[in-house]
C-alpha cells in the first residue's frame, strides 16, 4: 500500500473533519418523525464548533440530495444561506423515510513549487491544471464524504436507506426515526458496497456548548460492519466515522478518504 509523506498526510487529514475536537457539519431537521397526512420539516445546515449550535459558518447546499419513501429524489423549497447557517424546507408528502444528504467529493494536494515552497492545493478534477506544470513532490488525495438526516412520516419503510455502493455509507438496522433512549440501535457501515470491519465511531450528545468534556461514545464495527449503540438519554446526537487509505477513483489520486456523518433524534421512553 502506498504510504503517503507526513506533509501529505496532514494534508489528508485535514481534508475532512475528524470527530472530536474540529469544527463539525450537521444537518438538523426540525422534526424527525410526523404521523400527519403530510408535513412539512424545516432543516439547518451548519459547521460548528459546538454541536447544534451555530457559531462558524453556514453549510454549502450545492450538492444537496433528498431521496423519498420510494427511492426518488424529492425537491426541497426555500433554500437560504446566511452568515451562520444555511436552511430549507421538505415537503414530507408521501408516507415512509426520507434521507437527506449533503455529499462532498473533490481533490487535495500537496507540492514544492519552482520556487522551492510547499504548497497546498483544493479542487475538483477538472482544475487540476492548476497545479504548475513544472511542480515537484506532487501528492493528489481524493476525498469523498456526505453529511445525513432522516426523517419519517407515518410508517417507516427502507427504500431511501438502500446502498449505493459507492464510498461509505451507512446502513440502518434499527429504523433511523425509531431511537429510544436506554434501548440499543444497531447499523451497519459499508465502504464500496462491501463491509467496513474495525471501523471507529463515533457518536456525540448534542450540546457541548454546555458542558466541558464531548463525552464521545465509541464504537467498534465487527467484521459484518455491524455495530450498536445504547443511548443514554433523549436528544439529539451526531455519529461520524471516517476511512483512509481506499483506492481512489481518479487516476491521479494516491489514495482516498471516505466520511460519513449522520444526526439522529432519541426520544425518551
Amino acid at each position: 500500500m502506498h504510504r503517503p509523506t507526513k506533509w501529505f498526510a496532514l494534508a489528508l487529514a485535514a481534508s475532512l473533519a475528524p470527530a472530536a475536537h474540529a469544527h463539525k457539519m450537521f444537518l438538523v431537521p426540525s422534526a424527525t418523525v410526523s404521523s400527519a397526512g403530510e408535513a412539512w420539516v424545516t432543516f439547518d445546515a451548519a459547521v460548528s464548533n459546538d454541536l447544534f449550535h451555530f457559531d462558524h459558518r453556514p453549510a454549502q447546499l450545492d450538492a444537496l440530495e433528498v431521496i423519498g419513501p420510494d427511492g426518488k429524489a424529492v425537491e426541497v423549497e426555500n433554500r437560504s444561506s446566511g452568515r451562520l447557517r444555511s436552511t430549507f424546507d421538505l415537503h414530507l408528502a408521501q408516507p415512509g423515510t426520507y434521507r437527506v444528504a449533503l455529499r462532498s467529493a473533490g481533490l487535495f494536494a500537496s507540492y514544492v513549487d519552482a520556487k522551492g515552497e510547499k504548497k497546498r492545493w483544493r479542487g475538483s478534477a477538472e482544475r487540476l491544471g492548476e497545479i504548475p506544470a513544472d511542480a515537484k513532490n506532487v501528492e493528489i488525495g481524493e476525498s469523498q464524504g456526505s453529511v445525513n438526516a432522516y426523517v419519517t412520516l407515518g410508517k417507516p419503510n427502507d427504500a431511501a436507506l438502500k446502498p449505493s455502493g459507492h464510498g461509505l455509507e451507512l446502513v440502518p438496522v434499527t429504523a433511523p426515526n425509531d431511537l429510544v433512549a436506554g434501548e440499543p440501535a444497531r447499523f451497519r457501515f459499508l465502504v464500496d458496497g462491501k463491509p467496513a470491519a474495525n471501523l471507529e465511531v463515533t457518536v456525540i450528545a448534542g450540546g457541548t456548548r454546555y458542558r466541558d468534556r464531548q463525552d464521545e461514545i465509541v464504537a467498534t464495527t465487527d467484521a459484518d460492519g455491524g455495530f450498536s449503540v445504547t443511548w443514554p438519554n433523549a436528544g439529539l446526537y451526531w455519529l461520524h466515522a471516517s476511512l483512509d487509505g481506499q483506492k481512489p477513483t481518479i487516476a491521479k489520486a494516491k489514495e482516498r478518504r471516505l466520511s460519513y456523518t449522520a444526526t439522529f433524534e432519541v426520544l425518551p421512553q
